[in-house]
């Protein structure tokens, strides 16, 4: 009986004891180990419990690398997603644009040039040209009129002069520098009125408003060099703005010829031409104009002439040091004829 295999079950193959089974080497088999590696009783289905489903097998598996907080918070577009296809030929859209009166975000051509380290002389062109030969024939007229004619577009022209250096100087809003300079403007022609157009009283005011500047300076907060740039753009506006009253003191002759003068060095100045011949195609022109303007004379040339040279001189600061549109209808309308004022006077004594 010991000797005779078992019956019914074993006759081709001996059947194995039952052992316990073992979970963990049934459902992870050690490295190396195949399918038919284990137990090899065709019945262990029906005695032990087989995993059939995937397994998470972490020697099976790629290393997972770790998330950082920046990769969790990262947009990652979708995949397989075409963009947009680009167009055969298209431009990429330039980066620097026209500046615009009332201020534009992108970059100006002026802008640009301070970037690159050269100092831009864009000249004001030909639509402030004329409005400075408005302007001036508008001084011309008020001359020919009387002392409170000639006083409504001498105030404007002070008032645009205060306002267009500051611009010109990158310092915007300047609301009390701005308004600081006009007051002195407007001072100093109220002064003049009353010393019967005296120019003494253009430097005392002048004097004055130095100090006052000086003042306001130093009550401000601000970085030493930040209030000795404003104080020298207060003092600079207000000078030139009680400067263009030589106007008033000036003989009305004069002003009429020195006015109309400037009006058309300003025209001929934006014409399309080299900046050599461009002046000397303005200076003469204006020495033109003096000459008929002044009743045929040398004088009213000379005078004429002379304005010029003051008003080609304001133009091409009103050029410099990174003008932009509202540069150029502030300063470089005001600064040709705020320039030619004092020129106006002292040719005007000279030649009467």
């Amino acid at each position: 009986m010991t000797n005779q295999p078992y019956g019914g079950y074993g006759a081709q193959e001996p059947y194995a004891p039952y052992q316990q089974p073992q979970p963990q080497a049934q459902a992870w088999p050690a490295q190396g180990q195949g399918p038919g590696q284990g137990y090899d009783d065709p019945f262990a289905d029906q005695h032990t419990q087989q995993w059939q489903g995937q397994t998470w097998e972490t020697q099976m598996q790629p290393p997972v690398a770790p998330v950082t907080a920046a990769e969790e918070t990262s947009y990652l577009p979708p995949q397989g997603v075409a963009g947009p296809a680009p167009v055969a030929g298209a431009e990429p859209e330039p980066g620097y644009g026209p500046a615009t009166l009332g201020g534009n975000a992108r970059v100006t051509d002026a802008q640009r040039a301070r970037a690159e380290g050269r100092s831009p002389i864009i000249e004001p062109g030909l639509q402030p040209a004329v409005l400075t030969a408005v302007l001036g024939l508008l001084l011309a007229g008020g001359a020919a009129l009387g002392t409170y004619a000639l006083l409504v577009p001498l105030v404007v022209l002070q008032g645009v002069t205060a306002a267009g250096w500051f611009r010109l100087n990158g310092m915007w809003p300047a609301r009390q520098g701005i308004a600081l300079g006009f007051l002195g403007a407007l001072v100093a022609d109220a002064a003049m009125l009353v010393a019967d157009r005296s120019p003494g009283v253009i430097l005392g005011t002048l004097g004055v408003w130095v100090l006052l500047s000086l003042m306001l300076q130093l009550r401000s907060h601000a970085d030493p060099d930040e209030r000795m740039y404003g104080l020298m753009a207060t003092v600079v506006a207000a000078a030139l703005a009680i400067a263009a009253g030589g106007y008033l003191a000036a003989d009305a002759d004069a002003v009429v010829v020195g006015a109309v003068a400037v009006a058309a060095a300003m025209v001929a100045r934006a014409l399309p031409l080299p900046t050599a011949v461009s002046v000397v195609v303005a200076l003469a022109v204006a020495g033109g104009a003096g000459f008929a303007v002044g009743g045929m004379e040398t004088d009213g040339a000379l005078i004429g002439a002379g304005a010029a040279v003051c008003a080609l001189i304001g133009h091409r600061v009103a050029s410099y040091d990174y003008p932009s549109r509202f540069v150029h209808f502030t300063a470089g309308v005001a600064l040709p004829l705020a320039a030619a004022g004092p020129a106006v006077y002292i040719l005007g004594r000279i030649f009467a």
